[in-house]
């Protein structure tokens, strides 16, 4: 992967992140015997967490698209993507990410997976999300501040 000069320079992929997290808590219920076919109040429950997960990326990406952009954060920006579901949040595809991560999580009924979601979020918030935030006030200025302002980080 070739980092862009002008990009966020986010050197590792961010759904990586959080997939290695996610096998990581799985790994720890599968290596304790706390893993098992969750129930069906669980699998529903994280079935709707995967559906909504994929709705919102989808609906970013769409919106990257449509602005003529680049979603992936290595490299540049050309547009400030506000419209559609960046009116409601300023990283959906991080937020769909996580709502698929919870799901995932439920499917296998797996309470280590949970708890590592906060170390998740706090990774991405200061690794990530942090550096992109940089990136955009730096290359979009005001603009990027009056949006930041309206609207929340993940929700």
């Amino acid at each position: 992967m070739r980092i862009d000069e002008d990009s966020a320079k986010i050197g590792f992929p961010p759904p990586l992140i959080y997939l290695g997290t996610l096998l990581l808590g799985l790994a720890y219920n599968g290596l304790t015997g706390h893993i098992g076919p969750a129930g069906a109040i669980s699998i529903v429950t994280g079935g709707a967490f995967l559906l909504a997960g994929v709705a919102v990326i989808l609906a970013g990406v769409e919106r990257f698209r449509a602005a003529g952009t680049e979603p992936k954060p290595w490299l540049p920006a050309t547009r400030l993507v506000t419209t559609g579901i960046y009116r409601f949040t300023r990283n959906p595809m991080y937020l769909g990410m996580a709502l698929i991560y919870v799901g995932i999580a439920f499917v296998f009924d797996s309470f280590a997976a949970i708890m590592l979601l906060p170390v998740l979020i706090f990774v991405i918030q200061t690794q990530v999300i942090a550096r992109e935030e940089r990136y955009l006030f730096g290359k979009f200025g005001a603009e990027y501040a009056v949006y930041k302002k309206r609207v929340g980080r993940w929700f």
